[in-house]
């Protein structure tokens, strides 16, 4: 039995340990093109940070039946 899990735990460390450092690699890679990205505008980064506090647009109301706009295709008949 304790062969099994050490047969076990070394095929997970040959195949999870390459793809955490490669995932380490691309999210640390991201970061700094994020922070470079921040350093080159920093207007855009408080634009960004502003707009993902924004409320959204509220929905649209919908006109009565005596509203004087109504669609070409409504008078038709």
């Amino acid at each position: 039995m304790p062969e099994i899990i050490e047969k076990v735990g070394g095929f997970l460390v040959v195949l999870l340990l390459p793809l955490v450092i490669v995932a380490g690699a691309l999210v640390s890679l991201f970061a700094v093109g994020a922070l470079f990205d921040a350093l080159d505008n920093p207007q855009d980064l408080r634009g960004r940070i502003e707009a993902a506090f924004r409320r959204p647009p509220r929905a649209p109301r919908a006109t009565r039946a005596d509203h004087y706009y109504r669609p070409f295709w409504v008078g038709r008949g």
